[in-house]
């Protein structure tokens, strides 16, 4: 199939003007680029000189005297109290291990005699699996006080004027 010379002419100008706009094209995506990049960076120091100083502020402020009372309540009411629990259920759980190794070991004997030897168990026993789950409870409560304090709340964020651009 044959163009004539007009319609070539045609084509090359087309085929000129869809290149400069291509060249165009690539000088707005490398200028958009800069701008993104110098952004990035100007929201960074403004998150570091702002952003972080605020909100150590208000944790100082709100958040700290709430978790430190929390870890004096934990250590100074739950603890011991947590300890007072499992130190009474392992001498319990000891002392019917001594009478089950005595009823083992060929019915009763006299007070005075020694009891057999326990068996040594490897693993963790009763008290180590409730000294863990208050551990990670207390691990929670800490960590959603904190996410309560310092969550977003959408209505102090609401721009004034959210058209205009923001001064510089």
């Amino acid at each position: 199939m044959s163009v004539s010379r007009k319609r070539k002419k045609e084509l090359q100008k087309l085929q000129k003007q869809a290149g400069n706009l291509w060249e165009a094209q690539q000088v707005l995506v490398g200028e958009a680029a800069t701008v993104a990049r110098e952004a990035r960076r100007q929201l960074g120091n403004y998150g570091r000189e702002q952003v972080r100083p605020q909100v150590q502020a208000n944790y100082e402020k709100y958040a700290a005297p709430y978790v430190d009372k929390g870890k004096q309540v934990v250590n100074s009411t739950i603890v011991p109290a947590a300890g007072a629990v499992v130190g009474s259920a392992m001498s319990v759980w000891d002392a019917a291990n001594v009478q089950r190794a005595r009823l083992a070991g060929g019915g009763f004997s006299a007070p005075w005699a020694k009891p057999a030897p326990v068996p040594v168990k490897k693993g963790l026993g009763a008290g180590g699996w409730i000294a863990i789950i208050l551990g990670v409870a207390a691990a929670v409560g800490v960590l959603y006080a904190a996410w309560q304090t310092l969550r977003a709340d959408d209505e102090l964020w609401v721009a004034d004027d959210p058209l205009r651009a923001p001064d510089a």
